[in-house]
């Protein structure tokens, strides 16, 4: 017979491991990664919890860092901050747009020397293009100096430009269906069915290379202008997937903006309005299901059951143990290198005889000699003095960047496994990895890395985790149930 203990206790087993009973109290809903898309999915889960759920579920988010932003983040020069990581965002990311507006963020605003600022392509010898450049300070000129540029960039390369504007503007205006209101818009269980419905997969199935030539671009375009762009957005050429390349060119649009203070902002105001329990520095070791929950471990000793568990960070290079173990394609991550100097351009290493002829922006060829993608003018300290942001895909040593620069007062690396290496056609990873409740965010990743795209794919899979855990049979935009908090329990460390 059973004592009145052991009953009790198994009746206490019962009511914590059900699904089906957990319902009755507090689910528990874990999250692995902090930034972008972690972040993300916290906010649409507090955003899409059922009206008719008494017990909204409890949302743990754990970072192995000591900070939130993931692949967010900012470094400081001499007392001014920039952008280290991901640091544009388009007009229509409107996802990072409502965010922006919901946590009263402040817009970055273009520097009113933006429109002056020179641009040049170089090929290890020489610059085989160069813009205008005029020192003036006065709106009329810089005007003037832009619309010139505008001029001689449309001599070089001619109507092709408008051929590479269509083929850009038709990827997101497919990818725009997906802001497109609940009821129109399904829920999607796999990457695969999500491209196709917005008309994008077969994009993921070619390289760039070979879409702008069926668009019709010229060999000169292509070679210079965009492999410029896809060099620098995504650190690789165009051999990459097209519509990797497709939002690679979109990011070198017009109209771009960033966050006041950093990006990474975002993510942390997003985290202090879902009312999540935030475990920074705690490193999620292993995720075993166990019939109904899963239990996670960390690399601080502690462990954690929750009915459902969300990856939203690159499984690539996380050494995460599952039991039963999961079966994804191998993917590996595009490593830049972040180089942030504050000094002087040695105009000699270009081939010039003043700094002031070498351009803000310098763009690279595809050439494996050369030892960086871009190098492009962060802030004008003085005549001499600046701070730049260099990418390469390989750490700049010092004895290069002696060679490069003729001064340097302050220089630091960051290393960053920052998106998918793109190769065509692409294989996805599941959104569910297990049948269960185990989810991927950032298996949309292999169709296009940015911070709005972690967004997106957040927003599909709180509502494939509101589907299927809490049985609604639809999400419409009628019954979404509002989040408030309370403004003392924000996370302070953040």
């Amino acid at each position: 017979m059973f004592s009145k203990t052991k009953i009790l206790s198994l009746l206490t087993l019962l009511l914590l491991f059900s699904p089906q009973l957990s319902l009755q109290t507090q689910p528990t809903i874990c999250i692995i990664g902090a930034g972008m898309a972690g972040s993300s999915l916290a906010h649409f889960l507090r955003r899409y919890s059922p009206p008719t759920t008494p017990h909204p579920p409890h949302i743990h988010i754990f970072e192995r860092n000591g900070v939130v932003g993931g692949r967010m983040g900012t470094v400081t020069i001499s007392n001014h901050t920039f952008e280290a990581g991901a640091s544009i965002l388009h007009p229509k990311n409107y996802h990072a747009v409502n965010f922006t507006k919901l946590l009263n963020l402040k817009i970055k605003q273009p520097s009113s020397s933006d429109e002056s600022d020179s641009f040049g392509i170089w090929d290890g010898e020489q610059f085989v293009f160069k813009t205008l450049s005029v020192d003036s300070k006065v709106p009329f000129v810089q005007k003037i100096v832009s619309f010139a540029n505008s001029v001689y960039i449309f001599m070089r390369y001619g109507w092709s430009l408008l051929k590479m504007q269509s083929f850009v503007d038709s990827a997101v205006g497919r990818f725009l269906k997906y802001y497109e209101s609940l009821e129109r818009r399904p829920v999607f269980e796999s990457v695969d069915e999500m491209l196709k419905w917005a008309g994008l997969y077969n994009l993921t199935t070619r390289s760039l290379r070979e879409e702008v030539a069926d668009v019709g671009l010229t060999r000169l375009l292509t070679q210079e202008l965009v492999t410029v762009i896809t060099r620098i957005n995504y650190g690789q050429s165009i051999d990459i997937s097209g519509l990797a390349g497709a939002v690679s060119l979109a990011g070198s649009g017009g109209g771009l903006w960033a966050v006041e203070g950093g990006n990474w902002q975002m993510a942390a105001g997003l985290i202090n309005r879902s009312d999540v329990a935030l475990h920074l520095h705690e490193e999620i070791e292993s995720i075993s299901y166990l019939g109904g929950y899963y239990e996670l471990n960390s690399t601080k000793g502690n462990s954690y059951t929750c009915e459902v568990t969300a990856v939203a960070t690159p499984l690539d290079e996380l050494n995460l143990l599952f039991s039963p173990p999961i079966l994804i394609p191998e993917r590996k991550l595009q490593h830049t290198h972040a180089t942030f100097v504050r000094g002087v351009l040695n105009p000699v290493y270009f081939g010039l005889d003043d700094v002031s002829k070498i351009p803000d922006l310098v763009g690279t060829i595809e050439d494996p000699d050369l030892p960086f993608t871009s190098i492009s003018v962060l802030k004008r300290h003085g005549e001499k003095d600046f701070s730049y942001k260099i990418f390469s895909r390989k750490p700049m040593a010092d004895l290069l960047l002696d060679d490069i620069f003729s001064a340097r007062r302050e220089t630091i690396r960051i290393d960053w496994g920052a998106y998918p290496h793109y190769t065509a056609p692409e294989a996805f990873a599941p959104f569910i990895l297990d049948g269960q409740h185990l989810y991927y965010v950032n298996a949309f990743e292999n169709a296009a890395s940015t911070m709005e795209t972690s967004a997106v794919a957040a927003e599909n899979i709180a509502r494939l985790i509101v589907s299927r855990f809490f049985g609604s049979e639809s999400l419409s935009s009628s019954n979404l149930k509002s989040f408030s908090f309370d403004g003392e329990e924000l996370h302070v460390d953040l």
